[in-house]
Formats: C-alpha cells, structure tokens, sequence
C-alpha cells in the first residue's frame, strides 16, 4: 500500500508549490501526474513554446464545445499533460494580477485573500531580477526566478514607446504598485532556459527524499464516512488506491479538477445521477463559473526587415536552437513576449481593463505566420468578461475528456470591449515611433472599421489566451455554489481540499501562471496550520482622474 501524509493530484503550477513547502515542513508527499517528463528542448527553450502545446505528448489536447457566439467554433483549450503541468507548456509570462483583482475575491466572500493577504506570498515565491524595487514589493529569494527580456528589437521597444505617444503611462514594474501602462514584459526564464514550477518547486522538493511522484490517471478520490483517505488512479500496475494519512489535495486544473470533483460524487446532484454517480455532496457549484480570457491579435506588416520573420524557416530555426543548445543564449533563450501594455478601455474603469502582448513577428500560437514576410502583432482582448460558462462530464469514464462549454462572448459588454480594444490598438500602431515600420494591416484588415465588420472579425478569429479558471469557486462555506471554503477546504467533505486557478471567484488581469503559483503557496499555510505571513498594506497605483480620462 502506497501512502503519504499528503496525496496531490497535479503536478502543476500549484501543486508542486504545495509540495515544496509540504515537504520543507518534514511531510511526506505524494503527487499523482498523468504526464511524463519535462526534460525535453522543446519545453526547456523559451522560443519553442509553440511546440508543446501542440504536442499530444505535452498537452491534454481539450477544445470547447461549439461556441454559438463565435459562429459555432471549438477552441483549443491546452492544459499541460507534463511534469510541471501547465506552467511547462505556456508562454512563461509572469503577471501578478491587479491588487484589485484580489481585494474583490475578498469582497465575494474570499476572506483572507485580498491583495494585502495574497502579496506576501507572491513575494516569498519570487527571485525577481527586473531592477530597483522602491517600494519594497518584490521577492528576491523565492523558488521561482523571474526576468525581463533584452528587448533588442526596434519593434518591441517601438511599442512602449507608440503607448507613451498615444497619451498612455509608462510603468517601471507592473507587478509592483502601478500596473496600469507600457513597459517591460517579465517571464518566468531563468539562464535562459524556461523556470517552470517544476524547476522552481518540484525539483528541490524531489531532492529532499520526501516527496514521490506515482504515474497514473486518477480516477476518483476515495471518500470513507465523509472524509478523502486517498485517491484510486489507473496506472500500468493497474487499478490502486494511494493513502493520504492526512489529506488529499487536487491541484488539476481549472478543467481536471472539477472534472474529478463529479467522479467522485461531489458536485450537482442532478447531473451527477444522469450518470450514475453515487451523491457524497450536492455541490451545484463545482464545473460552474468557468471564466477565460480571449484575445484577437491586431496584425501588421512591416515594410523593413526587422521583424522574427527572417528566422521563420529550417535553416533560422536550426540555427538559434543550436546556439541556444550550446550556449543557453540568443533569441531562442525569450518568449519574445518582451513588451506589454496594461489599459483602461473607458472613462469610468478604475483600473485596466485591456491587457496587449506585443511580439515582433505576425504569427498564431500555432506556429502558422500569417504575414508572408515581414511584420509585428499585439494581441488585445478584456480581462474581466462578464459570461460564464461550465465543465461537465461526457460520462463517468475517468478516461473521458469533460464536456467544456466556455459561452465566450454572451454577454454585450464583450462586444463592446473587444471593439474598444481592437481600435485603441490600431491608434497605438499609427503613432510616430511605427513610422518606419508601418505597413498594411493584415488582421483583421484596414477595410473593417464598422461596429458589425468588427463583429465578425471577432467571430472569426478571436482566440483563447488559454486562462480558464474558476470552475471549484472559493467563498464562505454557506454560499451554496461555492465549493471550497477560503481555507481551500471542499465544503462537505472532510480532508479534501482543491487548490488551483479552479478556485479563483474571478479572473485576475493578466497571465494565470503567477496568481496559480500564489495559491499553492498560500494553501500550503493552510494545509499546515500555520498563521498567514503578515499583511503587506501597499496601496496600487490608480489614475487620479479615472472616472473622467481614459487615459
């Protein structure tokens, strides 16, 4: 019999947080992950993040269900299916979230998760090698190191420099007290080589001799008298159970979690018995609330040759991984995510509400360019969309994918974001500093400028930016669709907790790596009983002049 005092399921961005700081504290682990090894290039180099997400072998391979507002389209919903989950596949941009983001979790019932409670521990997991730190926000000695691109493309820093001309702030550090405004991108890259969770939090914790990872799909958890012993997985060896002598926690996404939740008879009752699934607790709330952020990405060509273009065939390419291999160096060790903006879409948004993802190439995250030759792209979408959507089982088959149903776009308000978004970007691309640069817009193409030509630009090519959460919501434990309690305890169930971006109330501003990260390290305390790091009271930056500027 396989056992430990914790049992995880995911090896993901919170799930070897929590690991780490378990086994720091003398605790025996065991971490249940369906995925293999991270140990290949294409995870390690920055510049191929393309690739693995691309790659059955990496990635779960989900898409949505038929969206009825983008013209009936699946969406790729890549999750990592890898040591290190999520955070070994994904674009390695590092964004906290807004302070404001955190003080409404609290407000919804998140108690003892807002932005003073929550930013002690992004600075404890933070090695941050951005610069000078004034305001003293900033970690310099945690797990998970954090950089800034060299930005040595005229294109990259031609956008900052475009978004100071447009009227909008400039921001030295948009994870420290002012968010809002152009600046520098930060990654989780470290010498060059991509800084998973993995590499942060799993490695070490691996060292230590106290924490196990067992190879298996779980299949359900196993509940004795209202409370999680263990967790049943399929593995080579079969179908077996591993024992938690004190709690099971899922760490498996804002997909797989919830998805596990329901096998194990623990969400809506009704839809559970549809199929066939014994009732341990009526949780209407677990695969509920599903949130995402889309993005589309506004494509220029560029009439000088100084975009990624001249590496995008098989000589290029061969040449920056073989000098990257050798040297963990040159434009294969970036993301080439090194510059972004932080917006506000109206007069009367307090703080953004539009986020930007420069790069100097016009190409998908699929790898396929779009431009044949030259050219440049930011990608815009809104941060906190108002439509929710759901996950629910397919059958109760553990192998089977879940049904996921994002209902992207359902509410008017994204309409009315999304086409803000899209022309504050072409005004921020028709300033000075892309004069030398500028050529014809290829997407969604200077011939679409109405309110309905947008409309079906947006239909047709608005993508995931692969952000889903929310599906097992924090809240008090008496809210009948909340699923876990702010302790990350599951409501109605006895040593299980779920701890992950599922149980973000809403999505923060930004990338999810980081607040994921965040949630490992805070429910970690938890777990452990021990009392929260102290309050960090750092009030975030604000436009003076919000209600009537939008800029």
């Amino acid at each position: 019999m396989r056992q430990a005092d914790y049992v995880i399921v995911g090896a993901g961005s919170a799930g070897c947080a929590m690991a780490y700081r378990l086994s720091e504290a003398g605790h025996r682990v065991i971490i249940i992950e369906y995925g293999g090894t991270d140990a290949g290039p294409f995870i390690r180099m920055p510049a191929a993040l393309s690739y693995p997400m691309n790659m059955s072998r990496y990635d779960w391979g989900y898409s949505s269900e038929p969206e009825p507002h983008l013209g009936g389209r699946r969406l790729a919903c890549p999750r990592g299916k890898v040591i290190g989950g999520s955070s070994s596949i994904n674009g390695m941009v590092y964004v906290r979230g807004h302070a404001r983001d955190f003080d409404h979790w609290s407000e919804v019932g998140a108690q003892g998760w807002a932005y003073a409670d929550v930013a002690p521990y992004f600075r404890r997991m933070e090695t941050w090698h951005g610069g000078t730190d004034p305001d003293g926000v900033r970690g310099t000695d945690g797990p998970l190191h954090i950089s800034r691109g060299p930005r040595d493309n005229p294109l990259t820093r031609a956008f900052v420099e475009a978004g100071g001309q447009a009227g909008y702030q400039l921001t030295d550090d948009y994870n420290g007290r002012k968010q809002e405004g152009f600046g520098a991108f930060e990654a989780t890259i470290h010498n060059g080589e991509r800084w998973s969770a993995a590499r942060a939090y799993l490695d070490p914790a691996r060292a230590s001799g106290r924490v196990e990872i067992v190879r298996g799909l779980a299949r359900r958890v196993v509940i004795e008298m209202g409370r999680a012993t263990g967790v049943e997985i399929g593995s080579r060896r079969g179908v077996e159970t591993i024992h938690a002598r004190r709690e099971v926690i899922i760490a498996a996404s804002a997909i797989n979690s919830p998805k596990l939740l329901m096998l194990s008879g623990i969400g809506p009752a009704r839809h559970l018995a549809e199929h066939g699934i014994d009732i341990v607790a009526d949780r209407p709330g677990v695969g509920q609330n599903l949130q995402d952020h889309l993005e589309l990405y506004v494509q220029m060509s560029s009439v000088k040759p100084v975009s990624l273009y001249r590496y995008w065939n098989l000589l290029g390419k061969a040449t920056l991984g073989a000098q990257w291999l050798f040297t963990r160096k040159g434009l294969a060790a970036s993301n080439q995510f090194e510059s972004t903006g932080f917006i506000r879409s109206a007069p009367g948004v307090d703080y953004p509400d539009l986020q930007f993802h420069f790069l100097p190439i016009a190409v998908r995250y699929d790898g396929k360019s779009a431009v044949r030759g030259h050219g440049f792209q930011a990608h815009v979408g809104p941060m906190r969309s108002p439509s929710r959507g759901e996950i629910k089982l397919k059958s109760a088959d553990p192998a089977a994918p879940p049904r996921i149903f994002f209902n992207y776009m359902s509410h008017e308000d994204d309409w009315r974001d999304f086409r803000q978004g899209i022309r504050l970007t072409r005004e921020i691309f028709a300033q000075a500093a892309f004069d030398p640069y500028r050529g014809v817009e290829v997407q969604p193409g200077e011939a679409v400028q109405t309110d309905d030509e947008l409309d079906d630009a947006i239909r047709e090519h608005a993508e995931s930016a692969y952000h889903p959460c929310g599906t097992c919501r924090m809240g008090r434990a008496d809210d009948p669709l909340a699923v876990v309690d702010p302790e990350c305890r599951v409501i109605g169930v006895e040593g299980l907790r779920v701890a992950d971006s599922s149980i973000f109330p809403r999505i923060t501003n930004g990338n999810l790596n980081g607040p994921s990260i965040m949630v490992g390290e805070k429910a970690s305390d938890h777990i452990l009983g021990l009392d929260p790091l102290p309050r960090m009271n750092s009030e975030p930056w604000v436009h003076p002049n919000w209600e009537t500027e939008q800029r």
